[in-house]
Formats: C-alpha cells, structure tokens, sequence
C-alpha cells in the first residue's frame, strides 16, 4: 500500500471474544458500560458498524486493552 493511500482491508474486532472473557458480560452490560444501545454492540459484533475513535477508546478501556487489540485491520489473502 502506497503511503497516503487508504487501506481496503476490513476493520475486525474482538468484541465478543472479550465479552466472554470478562464473566460472559452481556451486550447490555457493555452497552451500559460505555454509553450506547445492545443494538448498536450487535452491529459492531456483526461489523456492520465502525465506532467513532471516541466509542472505540472506551470499549477498550472496559477490557482494559489497547484500541489495536480490540480493533484491527484483517489480514488479506
């Protein structure tokens, strides 16, 4: 990828792996947690959606991880 050049590669997350390791919380729980709707957990769990930096900083600071660890680029073929 050309520097300046956007990449194409889908932006992934760990959402539901984390939930399951921090005592099975619920999609409430996190949505509580940081200020939105389960709907909107759904879609991010479902990549329909992309959270805004802010959103992505503070589920991230629920798992107590880095924004990389929980959002990152997946790796093309």
């Amino acid at each position: 990828m050309a520097v300046g050049q956007p990449s194409t590669q889908p932006i992934v997350n760990q959402i539901r792996r984390l939930r399951f390791e921090h005592g099975e919380m619920t999609q409430e729980a996190l949505a509580k947690a940081v200020g939105i709707t389960r709907q909107t957990v759904i879609a991010l769990e479902g990549l329909r959606y992309a959270p805004s930096l802010e959103l992505a900083m503070k589920i991230a600071e629920v798992f107590g991880k880095r924004v990389d660890e929980v959002f990152f680029r997946q790796a093309g073929d």
